[in-house]
């Protein structure tokens, strides 16, 4: 039986962060997911469909990796994936704590999938998307923060929303 992972997040926009953590989980499950969060209660700067064409693009090179996007309760998108693990970066102990709490209710909702914490790369340990929207929404380089498509598109949406 194949280990299937579900890499859930907004990934407005995916961060070097990010991929530092799907690439890692990639080496140690079969497949990993990486499920785009359809959060309506956030204003996101790009699209679901567009966050999913930035993630297709920077994990091409990842032949394990599948992008989707998913609305509702992470754990019905991780039993319909048939998956058994949840992956989840970590930044702090802030993240811990809230992260603990979602592993914690996801494992009441079903005590049959895992969540598997990694700790980021310590040079991305301060880095999240928010962090680099504020900069880029002020023209500044972000190209050590995201891939090179990741920044372009940054510097589209910024000079279309002026």
């Amino acid at each position: 039986m194949a280990s299937i992972a579900v890499c859930p997040g907004s990934f407005d926009p995916v961060t070097l962060g990010h991929l530092d953590i799907i690439t890692r989980g990639a080496k140690v499950f079969d497949k990993v997911i990486v499920a785009v969060l359809n959060n309506r209660s956030k204003q996101p700067l790009f699209t679901v469909e567009e966050r999913v064409e930035l993630l297709k693009e920077v994990t091409k090179e990842l032949p394990n990796v599948e992008i989707d996007s998913f609305n509702g309760l992470l754990i019905d998108y991780v039993k319909e994936k048939d998956a058994s693990a949840i992956i989840k970066g970590l930044r702090a102990v802030s993240d811990f704590e809230y992260e603990m709490q979602m592993a914690s209710i996801n494992r009441k909702l079903d005590e049959d999938v895992e969540t598997f914490f990694m700790m980021t790369n310590n040079k991305y340990s301060y880095l999240s998307s928010s962090i680099v929207k504020e900069i880029a929404k002020y023209n500044a380089p972000v190209g050590d923060l995201v891939p090179q498509i990741v920044e372009t598109a940054l510097k589209g949406k910024y000079t279309e929303l002026k």
